[in-house]
């Protein structure tokens, strides 16, 4: 498995491209040309398709662009092994990081280091992290081959999980462990 890192955050994120250079310096292959759209490529997209007489749900279902530029991410999303999700993001973002989680690849969240704000559903990531440091730090010592190894120990069990394995829902630090079995994209649960 090579170490291809799929880098998601907002067209209008200055520092994306930073960020990048800063992972490749690691020694990674990292996917963010998704930045070179611009800062307004959705605003485009939108004026675009709206002087078209098309709706928002038309143009996802029909418009051509739509379709290109959804195909292109996803490839690259599907061929990298690593999702990284650099906060302030939008709803794209989490859904791409999502569908990587889904998938059972290694994600994680870039948190602001200013940030106030806490969601417990970030735990469907595999890291989360404060700041472009610690992401740093983390990737340099991050063993793709080993991704899926969850250490119960953690109190996080239940990341980086692969279709078909048995994952514990609530971590062993919670009050009630509840197991799931995963097949596919589908999770049943409570056993």
């Amino acid at each position: 498995m090579s170490k291809s890192l799929y880098l998601i955050g907002s067209l209008r994120n200055p520092d994306i491209p930073s960020i990048a250079q800063q992972i490749r310096k690691l020694g990674w292959d990292v996917f963010d040309d998704w930045y070179a759209a611009g800062p307004e490529a959705d605003d485009y997209w939108r004026k675009y398709e709206e002087a078209r007489g098309r709706t928002y749900e038309d143009a996802l279902d029909n418009g051509y662009a739509a379709r290109h530029v959804f195909g292109f991410d996803l490839e690259h999303i599907r061929r990298c092994s690593v999702g990284v999700l650099v906060l302030p993001a939008g709803r794209s973002g989490h859904l791409e990081l999502g569908y990587m989680a889904g998938s059972g690849k290694h994600t994680v969240i870039v948190l602001p280091e200013d940030t106030d704000r806490w969601d417990v559903m970030y735990k469907f990531a595999s890291k989360v992290v404060r700041g472009v440091p610690k992401l740093l730090e983390h990737l340099e010592t991050f063993n793709v081959e080993r991704s899926g190894y969850n250490d119960p120990s953690d109190g996080r069990s239940g990341r980086d999980h692969r279709p078909g394995q048995l994952i514990v829902v609530d971590g062993p630090r919670d009050r009630g462990a509840h197991l799931a079995q995963l097949r596919g994209d589908a999770c049943t649960g409570p056993l």
